[in-house]
């Protein structure tokens, strides 16, 4: 089975917790295997706990790490200042990554007591979608 699930992002960098939006299309698994994926170059998922400070501690590492503002190839070769200045977002998202796997048993997703399913907005605010993929034995 595939679903998508609609995300709304505002801010330039955000993290948005999508467990509960993604629980709702379990009901029926016995068990399986959950894929979701991000068809989105500037977005990323990961698994971590459901703690708005350590979201705040996240996106200000990643900030730190890639910076938003750089002498980026990717952001000149328009040669325009108006055109998207995103480079900082495509970096790092291929380091987070697209995808996260999840088995399922009984409806629910396996997650450790503190685990929740995190979609990351590297350059919003935007209209994004995450691919689910459930697989069933």
């Amino acid at each position: 089975m595939i679903y998508d699930i609609e995300v709304r992002t505002e801010k330039q960098l955000q993290v948005v917790d999508i467990t509960k939006e993604v629980g709702k299309h379990l009901v029926d698994v016995d068990e399986g295997s959950l894929t979701l994926f991000v068809p989105h170059t500037t977005a990323a998922l990961t698994i971590q706990e459901a703690d708005e400070e350590l979201w705040d501690d996240m996106l200000e590492i990643y900030k730190r790490l890639v910076p938003l503002k750089n002498n980026y190839k990717h952001n000149a070769k328009y040669g325009d200042m108006t055109a998207e200045q995103n480079a900082h977002a495509h970096i790092l998202s291929s380091l987070i990554k697209p995808s996260v796997h999840i088995p399922v048993k009984d409806g629910k997703m396996v997650l450790g007591t503190w685990q929740r399913v995190l979609f990351i907005e590297l350059d919003g605010g935007r209209a994004r979608k995450v691919m689910m993929y459930i697989l069933e034995p």
